[in-house]
């Protein structure tokens, strides 16, 4: 453990206003004054209202609310806008309502002045329902009759001492001087912290901003931060206050175009991720963010789909001629469109409508279409600042983004976005115009995808009344063909497939005529041999008859002179 860590840490009191407790890193000081400074109409009273409410609401803790200004009718009417009833919490003695009228004309300076009076009243509020948070409305009213700096720069040290001996977390309005905080210039000084809050128009639209002058004893963000006023009260929207610690999915999801999804090698997207697609007007990049949209919807998952340029029912008829129905996820629930003008709000209150409606649907998947329409309610700086709160947002609740942005005719070749988020996001599609003689066709590519490999290739599609389809590459002598070229290079192949099958069957031909003359040949030769062998075997037939027929004739020769032989002996004649 580090020693920093093992010191006690400044006590804090949450605010419970969205984004606020974050740049604060936790809220304001404990027991101590923190002065809202800034000009007419930026929120200060609202501000320091919030702060009570919320208080009581969430932390049980009792306030009391001292204005100047505005009585308590007027108070509880302002806010109920709001849907706070202050008028309830009096009731139920967890907040005392207190106006102290200060008429200048009634108000003699003196040496002996100070605000004995006031710190007795303040004080009887506190304790009557154990307040432990204090809210002065507005500082100036209080001293605004005075011309003795010594008096009155004595008596405001005085009063922060008072409310820091007390123990009750306080804040205090003021409003903005000329050249510093406050038409003082002392509170700034002796508060603990010091918000300050601007209100000016950019480009005919209103923008609020927020910053933490300083802060005693806490680390706290130090950018402007935009804020809104809308009728859920007030939300801050820090800018780099998101760290990069969300977890991650492995569960794959898919673009909505089988074919596309065959271009990844895990077959899709992952789960959380971001995805962008961008590409020139026509490119067919809605299409594709509807398809991406009705895939979440069939697979049961809620959906919301940001229009810039359509209304809903012009998205839901366009869809239909590319045999994409979206009204049946509509009355199901699971897609809400939210169709509007950029130039309707400023990029913060498009935020808050996103984050808004994110919260109310809690949806797995969201549809941005297009990005690039914000940049005539912001600047390119702007603008990025927003989309990268608004990419990190939807990181850390693990939803599914697809955004889409129009790239000019400039920048086409070099398939950069003006808002310059390409590098934010996990997987960038590029859709583009593939030129031919005569004609255009779309092509689709895959620039980068974190996590997984994927297609180098571009790969031509089409947009049909069946859907969006994807074509295979076909190779030509110059490259990849595509449209009329593509038709052309298939029927030359199909013509050289053809001659070959012909080739193949004529030689078989040729092949199956020489095997029956050489057939026939072998049948020849197989009679002429028959015939030689049945006249050799008949020669030696009779060379064997003839032989036995000789050897037979001369066995009988041979008997008949051995017969002639014995006859001689007997007839001759005996010598005595």
């Amino acid at each position: 453990m580090t020693a920093a860590s093992a010191l006690p840490q400044l006590p804090k009191a949450p605010t419970g206003i969205d984004g606020l407790d974050e740049i604060t890193n936790g809220g304001l000081p404990k027991g101590r004054p923190t002065l809202i400074c800034g000009s007419a109409g930026c929120g200060k009273t609202l501000m320091s209202v919030e702060f009570l409410v919320r208080g009581i609401l969430e932390h049980d803790e009792p306030g009391v609310l001292m204005a100047f200004e505005e009585t308590a009718d007027e108070l509880s009417s302002n806010v109920t806008s709001l849907g706070i009833d202050l008028k309830q919490l009096v009731a139920d003695k967890k907040l005392r309502l207190d106006h102290v009228h200060v008429d200048r004309s009634e108000i003699e300076e003196t040496g002996e002045y100070d605000l004995e009076g006031l710190f007795i009243r303040l004080g009887y509020a506190i304790d009557s329902i154990g307040a432990k948070r204090v809210v002065l409305d507005t500082i100036e009213s209080l001293f605004s009759g005075f011309t003795n700096q010594a008096i009155l720069r004595s008596e405001i040290r005085r009063l922060f001492r008072w409310l820091k001996d007390k123990g009750v977390t306080t804040i205090i309005t003021a409003e903005r001087g000329e050249g510093q905080l406050t038409r003082q210039g002392l509170e700034e000084y002796v508060s603990d912290c010091v918000i300050l809050l601007d209100n000016r128009v950019i480009n005919q639209i209103t923008t609020r901003r927020l910053r933490i002058v300083k802060y005693r004893g806490s680390t706290h963000g130090t950018n402007e931060y935009p804020y809104l006023i809308t009728e859920d009260g007030i939300s801050v929207l820090p800018v780099t206050s998101l760290k990069l610690e969300h977890n991650v999915s492995n569960d794959i999801v898919s673009t909505g175009v089988p074919e596309l999804d065959e271009m990844f090698t895990r077959g899709g997207l992952y789960r959380g991720s971001s995805v962008l697609i961008t590409g020139t007007a026509g490119t067919a990049k809605t299409t594709l963010a509807a398809f991406f949209a009705a895939a979440a919807c069939r697979r049961g998952e809620r959906c919301l789909f940001f229009a810039f340029e359509e209304s809903p029912q012009q998205l839901i008829r366009n869809m239909l001629s590319v045999g994409l129905d979206l009204q049946p996820f509509v009355e199901q629930g699971l897609l809400y469109i939210e169709a509007s003008r950029p130039t309707l709000n400023g990029l913060e209150q498009h935020l808050v409508t996103i984050h808004k409606l994110i919260g109310q649907h809690r949806p797995q998947a969201v549809v941005i279409d297009p990005i690039s329409n914000l940049v005539s309610v912001g600047s390119i700086t702007e603008v990025r600042g927003m989309l990268t709160r608004l990419i990190d947002y939807l990181k850390v609740q693990g939803i599914t983004a697809l955004f889409t942005a129009l790239v000019n005719g400039r920048n086409a070749n070099q398939e950069m976005t003006e808002e310059g988020v390409s590098s934010l996001v996990d997987t960038w599609l590029h859709v583009r115009d593939l030129e031919g003689i005569g004609e255009r066709n779309r092509g689709v590519s895959i620039l980068k995808a974190r996590g997984m490999s994927h297609s180098n290739q571009v790969r031509e599609f089409l947009v049909t009344d069946a859907g969006i389809r994807l074509l295979d590459v076909i190779i030509g002598p110059s490259g990849i063909v595509t449209g009329a070229s593509r038709h052309t290079q298939f029927l030359q192949e199909q013509s050289v497939a053809l001659a070959a099958q012909q080739e193949i069957e004529r030689r078989e031909r040729e092949l199956e005529r020489k095997r029956r003359v050489l057939e026939a040949t072998i049948a020849n030769l197989r009679t002429e041999f028959e015939s030689v062998e049945e006249e050799l075997r008949f020669t030696n037939r009779e060379e064997e008859r003839q032989h036995q027929e000789l050897s037979q004739a001369r066995r009988q020769i041979a008997a008949g002179h051995g017969a002639r032989s014995a006859n001689n002996s007997a007839a001759a004649p005996t010598n005595s």
